[in-house]
């Protein structure tokens, strides 16, 4: 997806920061509409489909965790994670709650759209569907590697972006160990150890959608001293 065609939202209640987002995001190149709260933002998401979604953490009503969870139910459109907390408590609580990604306030523009493009860069572009397509099998679940899609039964899985990318990761190497640090780069990120922390919250979630156990997990393993591991039947 490039920058031309592609639509943000921005949540943020100080009716400055969203001005300069705008301002700054249209400069280069999105398309941008904005919302006070997550109120605002559920009118403009009944009629308008966006393909990512920068969202402000500390808001009156609803903040950007619940809401980021109340999404999460029905879309998996990509959501960054705007937040003036630093501690990495709380930017795990957002990775939690199904965001793709977080940036600290304050931070700079250009880091906020580097960010904007890894994650868009990571959703699958609907690529054309081979009659034959690859599936592996992990217990009641199907993943469609060329669709990007997970299925349970007659009912799709929603998968956010970054879940998405790591299922390509992992099955692009099926049944080899994927460090965590391997992970981060493969995912467009930078290196460091709050981008591994990041990486488990993203395979906890993970397997809360492919394992009858997340606890004990049988298809995405972790292999001791080695990382994690894709075991499909």
């Amino acid at each position: 997806m490039s920058q031309n065609d592609a639509h943000l939202l921005i949540v943020d209640d100080d009716e400055r920061i969203r001005t300069l987002l705008q301002q700054f995001l249209s400069r280069n190149g999105f398309w941008t509409t904005a919302a006070r709260d997550a109120d605002h933002a559920r009118r403009l998401l009944a009629g308008l489909d966006f393909d990512l979604i920068v969202l402000d953490v500390m808001m009156p009503g609803d903040d950007g965790i619940t809401f980021t969870k109340e999404l999460r139910k029905t879309q998996d459109t990509p959501i960054l994670l705007l937040t003036a907390k630093g501690e990495s408590t709380d930017r795990i609580s957002g990775l939690e709650a199904g965001a793709d990604d977080y940036l600290p306030k304050p931070f700079e523009p250009k880091e906020l759209l580097l960010r904007i493009n890894a994650i868009l860069r990571r959703v699958p572009q609907g690529e054309e569907v081979n009659d034959a397509p690859k599936v592996l099998h992990l217990g009641e679940i199907r993943y469609d590697i060329d669709r990007g899609e997970m299925w349970h039964g007659d009912d799709m899985v929603r998968l956010t972006a970054t879940e998405v990318s790591l299922m390509r990761i992992f099955s692009a190497r099926v049944g080899e160990p994927l460090s965590r640090s391997k992970l981060v780069e493969d995912l467009g990120r930078d290196k460091g150890q709050a981008q591994e922390r990041a990486v488990d919250v993203q395979i906890t979630r993970l397997r809360r959608k492919i394992e009858a156990d997340p606890k004990q997990p049988r298809y995405l393993q972790t292999v001791r001293g080695a990382g994690y591991m894709l075991a499909p039947d």
